[in-house]
């Protein structure tokens, strides 16, 4: 048992190392793309399901209520964090609007819809995607393995950060360190200066 332990963290470091060659210049790109919208006085809408869903929820918290250091609260909204909006959109309108529908209401040209998904096959992701560009709005895909339906919506204008990897605890794994090397970024270039 002690060493199928070490075995998961040996492979969960080997995943993460391998993620971070291919992602560090895309991770900068974003949080580059993520400050604009801010500075901009634009917002972030997040949603994911699941695991994912988790995740778009855990970024939002710590854009609004602060990473590493004390700062004001930043303009995100984790879509998937009211439990009866998405229900009752999802029973009146079906699944796939879950999100797109709030994206319509809420979005506006400039915004940003920051969606997270280990393998970019979930349809009320593809459907917030196209209600995002409907609204004029930038979209930054947090995916894993070949991207999915949600890579095929992108544009040269969005970003995708694609863990190489089907195996979706990697994903995750990767995701959550994704969102952390953002957060730190973010503040760094609003706030000035990187803490160690």
């Amino acid at each position: 048992m002690e060493q199928r332990v070490v075995t998961l963290f040996h492979h969960s470091l080997e995943a993460t190392m391998n993620a971070g060659e291919v992602l560090a210049p895309l991770i900068a790109e974003a949080s580059e793309m993520i400050v604009h919208t801010l500075l901009a006085e634009n917002k972030l809408l997040l949603c994911g399901n699941g695991v994912s869903g988790a995740l778009a929820q855990s970024f939002s918290a710590k854009l609004m209520g602060g990473f590493q250091r004390e700062r004001p609260g930043l303009p995100a909204i984790a879509l998937n964090s009211d439990g009866i909006s998405i229900g009752t959109v999802a029973r009146n309108h079906g699944r796939a609007e879950s999100f797109a529908r709030p994206v319509r209401a809420l979005g506006q040209p400039g915004d940003l819809l920051v969606i997270v998904s280990n393998d970019g096959r979930d349809s009320n992701l593809v459907q917030a995607m196209r209600a995002a560009r409907d609204r004029d709005m930038g979209i930054l895909a947090l995916t894993g393995g070949d991207g999915g339906d949600c890579a095929a919506l992108l544009d040269t204008h969005d970003i995708e950060l694609r863990v190489p990897s089907e195996v979706a605890a990697e994903v995750h794994q990767v995701h959550l360190l994704t969102i952390f090397c953002l957060c730190d970024l973010i503040d760094s270039s609003l706030f000035g200066g990187y803490e160690d």
